[in-house]
């Protein structure tokens, strides 16, 4: 089974994948860095959510094309 991952995390993770998809497929610490500029996140720990799920959204998109 995976992660149960909030709406909110997967709504913006996939809005930013679909705007900047270069930026996220680097790796996490180059995400979370993205996320920080791109979106005001209330805490760490959705900064990190939004990072982790943004990275894996953009890895597959890589490997589909």
């Amino acid at each position: 089974m995976g992660k149960v991952r909030p709406k909110l995390v997967k709504k913006a993770a996939k809005k930013l994948v679909k705007n900047h998809l270069k930026r996220f497929s680097k790796g996490f610490d180059k995400s979370k860095i993205a996320v920080s500029e791109f979106l005001e996140v209330p805490s760490k720990r959705v900064r990190n959510m939004i990072a982790g799920t943004a990275t894996r959204m953009a890895k597959r998109q890589n490997l589909k094309k």
